[in-house]
Order: C-alpha cells, then sequence, then structure tokens
C-alpha cells in the first residue's frame, strides 16, 4: 500500500510530438521528463526550488526511481501529473500519479527518492534543516488555512469535524 503525501499538487502536460515513437505512443523515457516537472512545481509550493537548494549548499540527486506503467500516453493527450511528498526528513520521496486529464484514467503510478548531497559532494543522512524547516512551514500554513475553512462545531453538533492536511 501506498503512503499518502502530506502535500500535493497537480500539474498539466500535454504529450508533445517529439515525445511520441513511431506508434504515437510516449515513448517510457519521457515520463521521467513529466514526474521532474510536477517535482519541480511541488518544491515550488513548499517554497524550496532547485535553485534555492544548491544557494544552500545542497544538491538531490534521484537515487531511486520507480515506474509502473498502467497504459501508455499517446501524441495530444492531455495528462495530470500528481506530485505527492512522502517522506522529507531523512531524504525527499515523493509519489506521483499520471492519469488522462479527461478520463481520470490511470496511466502510471511512480515514485522517486533524492537524498542531500553537500556541493562538495557529502552525502547528509538527514535532510538539512534549511530544508526541513521550510516543508514544516508550509505544512503549518496549509493546516492553518484548514482550520480557517473548517465550519465550526455547535454544541447541537454531535460530531464535530476534525481537519487534518
Amino acid at each position: 500500500m501506498r503512503a499518502k503525501g502530506v502535500l500535493s499538487v497537480d500539474t498539466d502536460v500535454l504529450v508533445p510530438f517529439f515525445d511520441v515513437d513511431s506508434m504515437d505512443v510516449v515513448w517510457h523515457g519521457h515520463y521521467v521528463k513529466y514526474l521532474e516537472i510536477a517535482r519541480c512545481a511541488l518544491l515550488d509550493d513548499i517554497g524550496h526550488d532547485y535553485t534555492q537548494m544548491k544557494a544552500a549548499g545542497y544538491v538531490w540527486p534521484v537515487i531511486d526511481l520507480q515506474l509502473r506503467y498502467v497504459r501508455a500516453a499517446r501524441f495530444g493527450q492531455r495528462l495530470t501529473v500528481r506530485a505527492e511528498l512522502v517522506e522529507w526528513h531523512n531524504r525527499l520521496k515523493v509519489h506521483y500519479l499520471i492519469r488522462d486529464t479527461e478520463t481520470g484514467e490511470r496511466l502510471t503510478r511512480a515514485s522517486t527518492v533524492q537524498v542531500a548531497v553537500t556541493t562538495a559532494g557529502e552525502l547528509q543522512l538527514l535532510s538539512p534543516r534549511v530544508f526541513t524547516d521550510v516543508v514544516e512551514q508550509r505544512l503549518a500554513r496549509l493546516a492553518a488555512t484548514h482550520h480557517l475553512l473548517a465550519p465550526s462545531a455547535s454544541a447541537d453538533d454531535p460530531s464535530p469535524m476534525t481537519v487534518c492536511p
């Protein structure tokens, strides 16, 4: 069973002609590009993108990539790529789901794992605080927003609503 992410972002991708093979389906290697587009959008949403990571003295190489193809994407197809942050304290783990935008049909699911490495090449066993602090701040803002949007429970309400990020 896949872990549920604490933050997620949906990104739209229109399959371009140069991503398909002679059979009009997306070449399997291009799915990695779609994951990267979604992961960049997720990092933007968190507030700590690759440029900021490098400026803080860290690079984050992908050390594990898993893809499960269910159905081929085709030229001109609109895709929705969801990236969900699953882990961030010891490593950056993101789960992905690629769906047909129009039908919602699942085409691919994937996950990536990245680790922090200093620009001098030293592997970090924990994610740097500069990153984890930004994630925690984003989660706190999300929780505050959900709290503000949740209807307040009244004395007449036998089941008050609890909102979790």
